[in-house]
């Protein structure tokens, strides 16, 4: 191999971004002010920025405005920072945040991310969706987990209705829509805004973890959210072969009401358990310590 030649392949490998691993004390901006548990929390935990390639055929270019953090440590910021219940990270393949947000900051958002392999879904029912109904369906669904929820030690939910109506993008296969919950008597209630990318063997879900008072920040992310991922070559919705791939057993509003049909082979589901009802550190800031929405919070 010629020197030309070699270091024409090198240039193209660097200029392909890929992730870059970047040290927490560096590159959280508000290290410096958190407590020994606060930097110890982040010490364990590698955020990535860059290109990402997801196993499951996904490709996320996060574009130098988000951080992409692996499953282990989208399972810690979960259960251990949040407060959600141990097994309710079990399905997320990671997560991302905005560059400007630590996972423990007060005020932070972040998304979680799923691959759902349910199948090819068949988006005709799409366009005669009547979305007052669903939520009346859902709204029910969810007052009918509570008991279990409750027994495990958890405050119950409660479905208050749409912080943003269902829309669908039939053009991109895309499908978006927020919910406004309320966790026990908690007078914040939690934004989960929801994304569902279709793909030819099933579904790659971005689903923000949030407060209702940041829904207008969420909306103003949605269209950069949006493009940060595709599917790769072969993945793609219009990759799908009929009589060859298997075809998912709900339509467009089972994906919003989060059903899945027993034929499947998955457990049906009213609700993602998955919320963001509390960070359960203790963080200084300037002086100040910060409790951000604890257990006890939630409860009271």
């Amino acid at each position: 191999m010629s020197k030309t030649v070699f270091w024409l392949g090198l240039a193209l490998a660097l200029s392909t971004s890929s992730a870059v691993a970047e040290k927490s004390s560096d590159f959280f901006k508000d290290y410096a002010q958190y407590n020994d548990a606060g930097k110890a929390f982040l010490d364990k935990i590698d955020p990535k920025t860059g290109v990402v390639d997801l196993a499951e055929g996904v490709h996320l270019d996060l574009k130098g405005k988000f951080y992409f953090l692996d499953k282990k440590d989208s399972a810690a910021v979960l259960t251990e920072a949040w407060g959600n219940p141990p097994d309710a990270s079990a399905d997320a393949v990671g997560m991302i945040f905005p560059v400007n947000y630590d996972p423990i900051a007060q005020d932070n958002w972040g998304i979680e991310l799923r691959w759902e392999k349910i199948g090819h879904v068949d988006d005709s029912d799409a366009a005669s969706i009547d979305y007052d109904d669903l939520l009346r369906s859902m709204q029910a669904d969810t007052l009918s987990n509570n008991d279990q929820r409750t027994k495990d030690g958890f405050p119950p939910v409660t479905l208050i209705g749409w912080a943003s109506p269902p829309v669908y993008d039939a053009v991109n296969k895309r499908l978006h829509w927020a919910k406004e919950l309320q966790f026990g008597n908690d007078a914040v209630h939690t934004l989960n805004y929801d994304v569902r990318f279709l793909g030819r063997e099933g579904v790659f879900v971005m689903s923000y973890i949030a407060t209702v008072k940041q829904l207008p920040e969420i909306k103003q992310s949605l269209n950069e959210v949006l493009d940060l991922a595709t599917f790769n070559a072969g993945k793609k919705y219009v990759d799908f072969q009929p009589g060859l791939d298997t075809v998912a057993a709900v339509g467009v509003g089972g994906l919003i009401a989060g059903k899945l049909a027993a034929k499947a082979g998955l457990l049906a589901v009213a609700l993602v358990v998955l919320k963001k009802f509390g960070v359960i550190l203790l963080v200084p800031l300037a002086g100040l310590w910060r409790l951000i929405r604890g257990k006890k919070d939630a409860s009271s």
